[in-house]
């Protein structure tokens, strides 16, 4: 069962950084439950927990305004507020503390550009940061942690950036054509005719890239035909064709029996003499 965990964690860490361009080491930005939950069940070294979570190195951030709330819930919180303080911090330009979940979405932004994991407990900011685009969330459960899986709406995203890419604007191929007439067409003769070919042989090789590129994208695995050696081979027929030929060579006549002569010993040689008991044998 740990191996099956530490693979789907590996996979949403893949996801994240083929798509959005997550790089080693990981940053990951902590919030106050986040940080006691660690300390409560005894996940320390924090930094090697969640290196061997993501399977890479990790900083691990908070920002002022997270320290500054811990800070004001007491003496209950004063070990975690401790711990908070020997880590590096994300900048955040508050003048006035904020809430976690202020603080913590001002720092990711609109597309996460500093490429920050969210670790949190708390579940209204999770489910925040569910619906955003690019922004993985760490949470943990007892004594183990936890990546969210790429949420419906973070897939479509990927889906749809992608497809873009695979697509170009009006714009950028009004451009592709403004520069292929300036420097293919310019030495061509002043015929209409020809440069009007030569334009459209150009538009149909640039929609063929775009079709192959399209294609080689999105090519799905066909399942493939059995092993040829694997195969029993096929019997011939023409040994059974030769015998019936044979047999019709022959005229289709029945074989004969074949008839056993006895062969007579000597002791019945001697009881078919005449005299012999009165009896013969014939």
């Amino acid at each position: 069962m740990r191996v099956k965990k530490q693979k789907r964690h590996r996979k949403v860490v893949r996801f994240f950084s083929a798509c959005f361009g997550f790089r080693e080491p990981f940053k990951i930005l902590c919030d106050g439950t986040f940080i006691h939950h660690l300390l409560l069940h005894h996940l320390t070294p924090a930094d090697d927990a969640l290196s061997r979570l993501l399977g890479g190195r990790a900083l691990l951030f908070t920002t002022r305004c997270i320290t500054g709330e811990l800070k004001s819930l007491g003496e209950s919180h004063y070990e975690s507020l401790e711990a908070a303080q020997q880590l590096s911090f994300a900048r955040c330009d508050h003048e006035r503390r904020v809430s976690a979940m202020a603080c913590i979405e001002a720092v990711i932004g609109e597309g996460n550009s500093e490429h920050f994991f969210v670790a949190t407990q708390d579940a209204d900011i999770r489910k925040k940061f569910r619906e955003a685009p690019g922004v993985p969330v760490i949470y943990g459960l007892r004594n183990s942690l936890f990546i969210e899986q790429p949420s419906a709406l973070q897939r479509e995203y990927v889906k749809s950036t992608e497809e873009k890419r695979l697509h170009a604007s009006e714009s950028e191929f009004g451009k592709f054509l403004k520069r292929e007439l300036k420097g293919g067409l310019a030495n061509d003769s002043g015929n209409e005719v020809l440069e009007e070919a030569h334009l459209m042989r150009k538009i149909s090789t640039a929609k063929k890239m775009l079709d192959v590129a399209e294609k080689s994208k999105f090519k799905r695995k066909k399942a493939k035909g059995p092993n040829p050696l694997s195969c029993k081979k096929k019997k011939r027929k023409d040994d059974s064709s030769v015998q019936e030929n044979e047999d019709g060579q022959a005229g289709g006549a029945k074989k004969r029996k074949r008839i056993r002569k006895r062969k007579r010993t000597h002791k019945d040689s001697k009881l078919g003499e005449p005299g012999s008991q009165g009896k013969t044998y014939i």
